[in-house]
């Protein structure tokens, strides 16, 4: 990897990559703190919707007033400083600008943003990993129809996990299963924005010092991220969906091996090939020693009997048979991490992950019994979590994806723990997000039905 030098060779020539970020939250402002140490980069403008919480972010990670003092983009350009404004459409539209990351958090709002980026003819790195859970597919291709790049972000576990999938098949490997780790017990798949901190461990009082949003730490809690997450990662390597949703297998990194293999071979997948989340909780719910609940993992198998005798050789963690082995990568650190896909997407232009395919999607599924005039309120929340499961059963059953099911109300009634339809709610089809959606519905669904 010589992406630093690239960057050097840019700052070094006085031409650094221009960036532009729309949304200075959690995740923008731990890029917003890295970036004043990454040379060969100029973040030119930041767009928010309150330019004030923007203004506090900024403070927090380090950055003095005359660093965000432009008074234009044209200003910010000219002197090398930052300008900040709550207009994202001005920023997309700024021809100096090389690469816009979108980090709202907010999916409708997302595809909005990276549709305009496109007709900017601008390439976009999506942090909103929630948008590119029910439309990657579609947006991936909008974005090779307008000759841009569209990435998954760096430091985020789908982009983290793509790197260790293209690792092992670049080495020779066939992937058998790749996924992330996770805090999990099935009882927490009911859990609200009240009840998050006592699973978390918190006190309401401490989660609030830090500033913690119960209603997104409960969408990693109730299950909703992880199914999110794994998506994203099906769809950006070809890898399945298991067809009953996430198994969350307890275990620790290595006992990875073990439980990444076929059924019929002791493990937990219905077949090669799938992705799949592991706990770091047994059934009884105490803590597993060694676990992989901040990173993501890639298990790949030894299918000749000189790879097996390397394994052994060399003294690695295999499963009993020493047929199937690991590679992981223990943390993520999120917005810290964020500038390898600017570099990657500006300088190589390469996308650090984008979906490949539609192999998986995320159903809004009832967490308790919902009643006709009940407003969903999407991942995290009250009323829905998202279940993970091959997109070909998804589309067959018109399943209502979790990223639409934000301020939508329900028309009929549906049971706890069914699947929401389309046909159950009362929804703006007029949404550019729903219209996406709708596109890509119909761009896939022709091929799934040749292979049913």
């Amino acid at each position: 990897m010589n992406l630093y030098a690239k960057l050097m060779e840019r700052n070094v020539a006085r031409r650094p990559v221009r960036v532009g970020l729309i949304g200075a939250g959690k995740f923008g402002a731990m890029y917003l703190h890295q970036v004043l140490r990454t040379p060969g980069i100029h973040l030119v403008g930041i767009a928010d919707l309150s330019p004030a919480r923007a203004i506090e972010n900024l403070k927090r990670v380090g950055w003095t007033e005359e660093r965000y003092a432009a008074a234009s983009l044209d200003d910010a350009l000219k002197h090398g400083t930052t300008f900040l404004t709550d207009d994202w459409e001005s920023l997309i539209g700024c021809d100096a600008i090389d690469v816009v990351a979108e980090c709202t958090g907010n999916p409708v709002a997302a595809v909005e943003h990276c549709l305009a980026a496109f007709a900017a003819g601008k390439p976009v790195i999506n942090v909103t990993v929630e948008a590119d859970a029910f439309c990657g597919p579609i947006l991936a291709h909008k974005a090779k129809q307008a000759g841009v790049i569209y990435s998954l972000a760096y430091g985020d576990q789908p982009a983290l996990a793509c790197d260790l999938v293209d690792w092992a098949r670049a080495c020779g490997f066939p992937v058998v299963a790749a996924g992330r780790g996770h805090k999990w017990l099935p009882q927490y798949r009911e859990s609200t924005p009240e009840t998050v901190w006592d699973h978390w461990g918190l006190t309401a009082e401490q989660a609030a010092r830090g500033g913690m949003n119960p209603k997104m730490f409960n969408a990693f809690l109730d299950g909703s991220k992880p199914a999110i997450e794994s998506a994203a990662i099906a769809n950006a390597t070809g890898l399945a969906a298991p067809s009953q949703g996430l198994a969350f297998p307890p275990g620790s990194v290595d006992d990875i091996p073990t439980l990444m293999r076929p059924r019929a071979e002791g493990g937990v997948l219905e077949a090669k090939g799938q992705v799949e989340v592991v706990s770091c909780l047994t059934a009884e719910g105490q803590p597993i020693p060694n676990d992989i609940r901040k990173g993501v993992w890639v298990c790949f198998e030894g299918d000749s009997d000189y790879i097996r005798n390397c394994f052994e050789e060399y003294k690695v963690v295999t499963d009993p048979s020493g047929r199937y082995m690991s590679s992981y990568k223990k943390w993520h650190l999120i917005g810290l991490e964020l500038g390898i896909s600017v570099a990657s997407v500006a300088l190589r232009g390469e996308p650090t992950g984008a979906a490949i395919c539609f192999n998986a999607d995320v159903a809004a599924t009832a967490k308790r019994d919902l009643a006709p005039g009940d407003v969903l309120d999407g991942e995290g929340g009250y009323t829905v979590f998202g279940k993970l499961m091959p997109a070909e059963t998804s589309l067959a059953q018109g399943y209502l994806p979790l990223g639409l099911a934000h301020q939508v109300r329900l028309v009929r009634p549906v049971a706890k723990d069914a699947c929401i339809t389309w046909s159950d709610v009362a929804i703006d089809e007029t949404l550019p997000a729903v219209r996406l959606r709708r596109e890509q519905e119909a761009l896939y669904a022709p091929t799934m039905s040749r292979h049913a």
